[in-house]
């Protein structure tokens, strides 16, 4: 799984929000985003959510020169997706120029489908859907309208028009630390071929623990927001558990290959179609998952080059 963290900049600071108001409940964490970017990059991030919370409510890109020295300093190093303001394929195409890696589509998604088309047609593979959504339906406008759409079929529409993964924010949690809501976001991702991302309420280790859980049904990465700012949950922490995982997830995939490859050999040793290839597989210079692929093929009498 991908932990990102996310900056969000209104003013050219790195603010957080409480449930997407941008009116009031409004607490600068950092002046200089860029310090706040580096900090999160030297603690281990793969990636980095920006969002340009002024642009989202304008659609003009007020910070670009904030979201402009995160790209020339981490571009490099790190994925970066960006997201507030894309209306128009020139600001995505802007943004995207500036070594952006995805950029994050959200009202304009909705309210405009056939921009959303042009968008995966210009620039697929870069392409993120970010969907908000109270009670399983889709919000929009600052989460104040109800589109009366459910999250699940909007997805599965811009699934097909080639978007590259789905951001799915329960808004009733965002950024009040009450913890994720898992079951939902897993349940989207269960009906769809396409990452989906985790956002909102994400509060401590448990919330990295219960995602984990739910990796396999396809909910890939999660954004962490207030719980890393105020220090509910612990970057490095948390990454390390997702390591451990990982870890934990290859080990047995590497026992089961043996596994198989084993009872395997049992079938196939005898057949003279396994002749030509014992040595090699007897060989210890042989990866597990090589081993199995040779089986495979005797099994299948189909001889391997």
């Amino acid at each position: 799984m991908l932990l990102i963290p996310a900056i969000d900049i209104k003013d050219g600071h790195c603010v957080r929000l409480r449930q997407g108001d941008l009116t009031s409940n409004i607490t600068v964490f950092n002046t200089d985003p860029v310090a706040q970017a580096r900090h999160w990059v030297e603690l281990g991030a793969e990636r980095l959510h920006l969002v340009d919370l002024d642009a989202a409510r304008s659609g003009k890109p007020v910070n670009l020169s904030v979201i402009r020295k995160i790209c020339n300093e981490f571009a490099e190093d790190v994925e970066i997706e960006v997201g507030g303001g894309m209306r128009t394929l020139e600001r995505v195409g802007e943004v995207l120029d500036l070594g952006v890696d995805y950029v994050v589509i959200g009202t304009a998604a909705v309210k405009a489908p056939g921009f959303l088309h042009d968008v995966c047609s210009e620039y697929g593979g870069s392409v993120i859907v970010s969907l908000d959504a109270k009670d399983g339906m889709v919000m929009t406008d600052g989460w104040t309208k109800n589109t009366g759409h459910s999250a699940t079929d909007l997805a599965k529409k811009f699934e097909g028009y080639g978007v590259d993964a789905i951001l799915y924010t329960d808004i009733s949690r965002d950024g009040m630390l009450t913890g994720c809501n898992v079951e939902a976001t897993a349940e989207l991702a269960s009906q769809l071929s396409i990452p989906v991302i985790a956002s909102g309420g994400i509060r401590d280790l448990d919330d990295i623990r219960k995602l984990l859980a739910v990796e396999d049904d396809g909910v890939t990465m999660a954004i962490l927001g207030r719980s890393l700012y105020e220090g509910t949950l612990d970057f490095t922490q948390a990454l390390d558990l997702v390591e451990a995982r990982s870890r934990q997830r290859q080990s047995g995939r590497s026992r089961r290959i043996n596994s198989c490859s084993q009872n395997a050999s049992f079938r196939v040793w005898t057949s003279p179609e396994a002749a030509w290839s014992k040595e090699r597989i007897s060989s210890t210079s042989e990866t597990p998952e090589t081993r199995w692929k040779l089986l495979a093929a005797m099994t299948s009498r189909a001889p391997m080059n």
